[in-house]
């Protein structure tokens, strides 16, 4: 694979065999974003168990304390009072069964996460062949199946990010953006850690903590000591 000019260059700052300290990691991965455009910082974590068991699943959300930079829309399913409720709290949309054929035919996808009160999940259940795959469907666990709809929208426009293992064990979550300053995005890296930490299935045998790399949306990936989460 043929890489640009200044990913070259920026690879050259990253030993690849070495597995830095979280600050130092950061510092690392400020350096190296060096594209046209305010790059998103990313860290991907390994973990040793097997999600294939419901037993050792990990899974949740938390609050990043600087959020990630990014604008978050969001998109509530409610009915009654919990209509006006959401929309008080900032909900980007609100509605009800009129959105599935909106959703469902004519594709429509303006909006990153999806909350549901426990009563309209009869409707969204519907939805779940086609949010299912995007990572959209609610889920009590990540807190957007709930009644209090003021409380998950708020943490949401807040930073609040759900973190999940894919096919590989590995959990994919933004820690913020190369704009932010070092101080923000330790801070932010170190509240996921210390939840996937706590998230640590009672089922799970031997390392748990794998590997972790923190990356730039176009800049290489520097490996971080795991020592600390151990």
């Amino acid at each position: 694979m043929k890489r640009g000019k200044k990913y070259v260059e920026a690879a050259k700052l990253v030993d690849r065999t070495v597995q830095y300290e979280p600050a130092e990691a950061i510092d690392l991965v400020k350096k190296t974003a060096v594209a046209k455009f305010d790059e998103t910082i990313e860290a991907h974590i390994r973990l040793g168990v097997d999600g294939r068991h419901a037993d050792q699943q990990v899974r949740g959300a938390v609050v990043l304390p600087h959020g990630t930079g990014k604008t978050v829309r969001v998109l509530v399913f409610a009915k009654g009072d919990k209509v006006a409720e959401a929309e008080a709290a900032g909900a980007d949309y609100v509605g009800g069964e009129e959105l599935i054929p909106k959703i469902q035919n004519d594709g429509w996808f303006e909006f990153d996460v999806v909350v549901a009160t426990p009563d309209m999940m009869g409707v969204v259940g519907r939805l779940g062949r086609v949010l299912g795959p995007k990572g959209l469907m609610p889920n009590p666990k990540a807190g957007t199946v709930t009644m209090d709809v003021t409380k998950a929208v708020n943490d949401i426009k807040a930073g609040k990010i759900e973190y999940r293992l894919d096919k590989a064990n590995i959990i994919h979550c933004p820690v913020g953006k190369a704009s932010f300053t070092a101080e923000q995005l330790n801070d932010n890296f170190n509240t996921l850690m210390d939840a996937i930490v706590k998230a640590k299935p009672a089922s799970a045998k031997g390392q748990y903590m794998k590997s972790v790399t923190i990356t730039s949306t176009m800049g290489p990936g520097v490996k971080v000591s795991t020592v600390k989460y151990a």
